[in-house]
């Protein structure tokens, strides 16, 4: 499934296992912020068995217009599931639960 676009993730997203999900962490170099959410998002994904991956905003504009005043950003299969702060239960809710 990961050759599959975001949006189709996101509308196929109900009824999978959590380890059929994909969370995205939008981030910068240096941000303090960015290095406190991808605590709690290897915590949480570790735990769950969920794949994630990392996304530089300097390096992709699209990214950059989207989401530059709000980083970092999590995604969850594609859709953003929250930025600034993460938090480690409501992660583990949007992970587990339709």
């Amino acid at each position: 499934m990961a050759d599959m676009s975001p949006i189709f993730r996101r509308n196929h997203a109900h009824g999978r296992d959590p380890q059929d999900r994909l969370v995205t962490l939008v981030r910068k170099p240096g941000c303090h912020l960015c290095d406190d959410a991808q605590a709690v998002i290897e915590k949480v994904c570790g735990e769950l068995g969920v794949p994630w991956e990392r996304k530089d905003i300097t390096e992709d504009e699209e990214l950059y217009r989207r989401y530059w005043e709000q980083i970092p950003v999590v995604l969850v299969d594609g859709a953003q599931h929250t930025f600034w702060r993460v938090n480690e239960e409501r992660l583990r809710k949007a992970l587990t639960h339709d």
